[in-house]
């Protein structure tokens, strides 16, 4: 839980710090919009592009060692990201701390599959769950306290203490675990997973920072992501060892599971990316009341993601997915109608029921990937689902990202014509840095400050609405696909008949 909570944690810390590392030196590093797409998305790429092979090699060479090793290196890549000297640096780092994520990340919850019975595994991946709302949770605050009293790089060593502490808790209370016949290492095909991987989500974030997908570039790369990709499907299918069983796919809840984990992530990241802007750009607050705004969303993950295995148990899986996505939906639709003056305590409403939904997808979708794989290759279940999240979160961010700026630019270009024609590209590219230029600019820039606001969430309403949609997607998905509520068996009807006579 503590190397889950600090993966979140460095995530949720960070979207609170990018207002902070957009401004110039000596306060920040002056990043770019673009430089701080490429801060999350370096990560977002080596971490996709990485976590499939990890699963793997946790599940052959043993997910304590696994990750141990991915605990050194994130806290290396944190202390390397503190001291950053410029925005390239800082993308660098990310990238590192990336590689020690991917190989965290699958193997904590392939430990849990491992130390827990079956029955056993519901409740325990929804407190893996409710582990993320509370990273989600601390994330912000302590991100926010600690840009309050201290440089930014503060909110990226704050993770070497929380490495160090799990580091030796690990050593000291995990269990070792492995699969008992791994068979040859898939070498062709880890290969092919990670260029397809690397090349694809390359792709998708490119034509996110060009806001054109159909740059020859990004055709491209993207294509040649692609036909990587089919050709480790082809060559899996083929295998005598194959890395991973193409045959799982062949099951429509297993596939259906990560089609919605995909669309979820994809209209969430897409959305949390600029929730950042409109709480401290358009409303004015600090980054630690920011922080603090989104307490009900991972108060909501907390509370509902260790108790959603008790609705499946009694609507079934499809009942309760179907009713998340709905709701998550619709919180998205709430985002298209906020502005400038909406009351704050709204914005807390919409923020508590997304996490509400979330609790609801995630444990129901997580249980059904994980126990669809024997628990042997707990680790490669693990592995696929978070690639398929972080492929969702790629594609969100550049696809709804790109949305959004296109919207912003065409909202404020309007409004440019009276600056230098130097400063009307960089103006034209945010929020930010439409403000920026206005406050350069001082008494002749503040009559930039309304129509930068009127813009941007114009800009948010539209890209909300799109994210919407995709959410509603999902509901679909999982109301035709995954299963209802299992059928009573003699058993349980004998229990209930047993409860309901001991009852006083």
């Amino acid at each position: 839980m503590l190397s889950l909570l600090i993966v979140v944690l460095d995530n949720s810390i960070l979207n609170v710090a990018i207002k902070t590392i957009s401004t110039p030196a000596p306060t920040g590093l002056g990043a770019t919009q673009s430089e701080l797409e490429w801060a999350i998305n370096s990560y977002t790429l080596v971490f996709a592009g990485l976590l499939f092979t990890a699963g793997l090699l946790g599940d052959r060479l043993g997910r304590k060692k696994v990750l141990l090793g991915g605990l050194a290196v994130f806290g290396i890549g944190s202390a390397l990201a503190a001291e950053s000297g410029s925005p390239a640096q800082l993308i660098a780092f990310r990238a590192l701390m990336a590689v020690g994520a991917a190989f965290v990340m699958p193997a904590t919850l392939a430990v849990l599959m491992n130390v827990f019975e079956r029955e056993e595994q519901p409740k325990a991946i929804g407190i893996w769950a409710g582990g993320v709302g509370l990273a989600i949770a601390i994330g912000p605050i302590t991100g926010g306290l600690l840009l309050d009293h201290f440089w930014w790089g503060s909110v990226f060593l704050i993770n070497v203490p929380i490495v160090v502490l799990a580091f030796g808790l690990m050593l000291w209370l995990v269990p070792e675990s492995r699969d008992p016949n791994p068979g040859r290492i898939d070498l062709v095909g880890v290969a092919l997973s990670v260029v397809g991987l690397v090349l694809l989500v390359y792709g998708i974030i490119k034509g996110g920072e060009l806001a054109d997908f159909t740059d020859p570039t990004v055709l491209a790369t993207t294509a040649a992501g692609l036909l990587v990709l089919v050709a480790f499907v082809v060559f899996e299918k083929r295998s005598d060892h194959p890395s991973v069983d193409m045959d799982y796919f062949k099951n429509k809840v297993f596939s259906a599971a990560m089609a919605v984990i995909t669309l979820v992530f994809f209209a969430l990241m897409g959305v949390t990316f600029f929730s950042v802007f409109y709480t401290q750009s358009v409303r004015g607050y600090s980054p630690l009341q920011s922080g603090l705004l989104l307490l009900p969303l991972a108060a909501a993950q907390l509370i509902f993601a260790p108790r959603a295995r008790l609705v499946v148990d009694r609507f079934g899986v499809r009942v309760t997915t179907t009713a998340a996505m709905v709701v998550l939906a619709a919180t998205l639709v709430a985002f298209a109608t906020l502005d400038a003056d909406t009351p704050i305590w709204l914005l807390e409403i919409v923020f508590f029921c997304m996490g509400a939904g979330m609790a609801h997808v995630m444990t129901p979708t997580s249980v059904v990937i994980m126990q669809a794989l024997p628990r042997e290759k707990a680790g490669s279940a693990s592995a696929l689902s978070n690639t398929f999240r972080q492929l969702g979160g790629a594609l969100g961010i550049a696809v709804l990202g790109s949305v959004l700026s296109a919207s912003y630019r065409s909202g404020i270009e309007g409004h440019l014509g009276g600056l230098p024609a130097s400063l009307r590209d960089t103006a034209g590219e945010s929020i930010e840095a439409t403000l920026g230029v206005a406050a350069k600019l001082g008494d002749q820039g503040r009559s930039l400050i309304t129509p930068a606001n009127d813009a941007f969430l114009h800009a948010m309403h539209v890209t909300a609405l799109c994210g919407a949609g995709v959410a509603a997607v999902g509901a679909v998905v999982v109301a035709v696909y995954l299963p209802g509520r299992p059928p009573r068996t003699p058993q349980d009807a004998a229990e209930e008949g047993e409860l309901a006579r001991t009852k006083p």
